[in-house]
């Protein structure tokens, strides 16, 4: 993964739109932290394929960048990402990484679910 660059994952965002697409969204701060610390309080959300179609996607800020998708019915969104890459099967994969490398967040969009 490299350093995001907002017009090239914007271009590829105004690519998936209209479409059925899977999605992939989790967070995490770090539920592996409990054990060192048990006043620590672990949060995270995870959905893997869900089938959904956006009207339009924006990827907006300064680094952490935040990544909106409006549905017909809402919205899903992303923020704190900072990395991203375009693999080799076409699919759009972000993630916030912190300082130490370890994933706080991803967003990932495919045309076919992920495995």
């Amino acid at each position: 993964m490299k350093p995001i660059e907002p017009t090239d994952v914007q271009r590829v965002i105004d690519g998936f739109a209209n479409k059925d697409i899977y999605l992939h969204l989790e967070t995490t701060n770090g539920a592996y932290a409990t054990h060192n610390n048990e006043d620590f309080f672990s949060a995270g959300a995870y959905i893997r394929n869900a089938l959904v179609r956006y009207q339009h996607g924006k990827i907006i800020g300064d680094n952490p960048y935040r990544i909106g998708l409006k549905l017909d019915i809402g919205w899903i969104y992303a923020e704190g990402l900072n990395h991203y890459e375009v693999d080799e099967q076409g699919r759009l994969l972000t993630a916030g990484l912190d300082s130490t490398g370890k994933l706080a967040v991803a967003l990932q969009i495919s045309t076919k679910p992920f495995e």
